[in-house]
């Protein structure tokens, strides 16, 4: 009998016991929570790690690239020293010429200067003085010497009759003009154009190109025998323009300000040709010898004559003033080889 009465403490213990179940659950979940937390540091851990390991890796490739285009221009360095070595084998008479103009110097910015200074100095401004002048330039302005060794490649491959850096580099006028070119542009630009148009003075009377220092030359850049070349001084070429003798990128003088062509890149411009006015020559386009141009040329046209028209693929020109903008270049234009 005293089995089936209904006990409240025995109740109340009983329930006392199923409350302290749920409590020791509810910690034991707790329990599990804080035992996972260091496992969510671990990630967050992780992923700050994966992050820092593709900044190191994009570092890396960034590095690898900058040694490889070193290592590419110093190879020209070095190519243009062993080309020098052997024309002392080939030719002992020139030994002296190619140990003064290039094995005894230590970097191409030293001989470069030395060559362009033994050319432009003259009894009033002496070789020493323009050296030092150009070399500090040279060594100062990486983006000038990474624009010469382009014009040193583009020279090379351009011209079948260049063989080799050193025959570039020593003896071709186009190449030497266009490089105290580029450190007359980089004096003018830093406000000393008393100076800058002295170089422009000289290089005008030693090698018959007159390129004012205010134009703006690309990279990869050819004048083809260079003789007569003018170029006004809001010129701006491309990069791997390539410009023949006697060529003229003037003005119409009738204009103030900007008042010279706009070349673009890949631009091939022959002989006796004349661009006029503030007019664009655009990418790829050719220009055919004797050619007088005075209105735009579109990308990948070819245009000659004077005045100078497309060259259309039915043998019929179009005057460029008349030609409508929608015309369509691979149905208009042709190459001429």
């Amino acid at each position: 009998m005293a089995s089936c009465v209904d006990n409240p403490r025995t109740r109340t213990k009983a329930k006392s016991n199923d409350d302290s179940d749920r409590s020791h659950g509810e910690n034991s979940a707790s329990n599990d929570m804080e035992l996972d937390l260091p496992g969510i540091h671990n990630l967050a851990s992780c992923i700050d790690l994966n992050k820092n390991q593709e900044k190191q890796n994009e570092t890396c490739r960034i590095l690898i690239a900058e040694s490889e285009e070193e290592r590419k221009e110093d190879e020209i360095w070095m190519e243009l020293k062993e080309e020098a070595s052997i024309g002392v084998q080939e030719e002992p008479v020139l030994s002296d010429y190619y140990s003064s103009s290039i094995l005894s110097h230590n970097s191409l910015e030293s001989a470069l200067a030395n060559q362009l200074s033994v050319k432009l100095s003259s009894s009033s401004v002496p070789k020493n003085t323009l050296f030092d002048l150009f070399l500090g330039v040279l060594e100062e302005d990486e983006e000038v010497m990474a624009a010469v060794k382009d014009d040193l490649r583009a020279v090379k491959e351009a011209d079948p009759e260049c063989t080799s850096y050193v025959h570039c580099f020593l003896n071709l006028k186009g190449f030497l003009a266009c490089q105290a070119h580029r450190v007359a542009h980089k004096l003018w630009l830093q406000g000393r154009k008393a100076l800058a148009g002295l170089i422009q003075s000289r290089v005008s009377e030693v090698f018959a190109v007159d390129i004012h220092p205010g134009a703006q030359i690309g990279r990869g850049t050819v004048l083809d025998h260079a003789t007569g070349v003018v170029m006004g001084g809001t010129v701006v070429l491309g990069n791997n323009v390539t410009i023949s003798h006697n060529v003229t990128l003037g003005g119409t003088g009738k204009d103030y300000g900007d008042r010279h062509p706009k070349i673009g890149d890949g631009v091939l411009i022959g002989p006796w040709t004349k661009v006029l006015g503030n007019v664009r020559i655009a990418e790829d386009a050719k220009i055919e010898a004797g050619s007088v141009v005075l209105n735009e040329v579109p990308p990948r046209a070819t245009a000659g004559g004077n005045p100078a028209r497309l060259i259309c693929g039915n043998g019929n020109p179009v005057r460029l003033d008349h030609m409508h903008s929608s015309t369509r270049i691979d149905q208009t234009s042709r190459i001429v080889e």
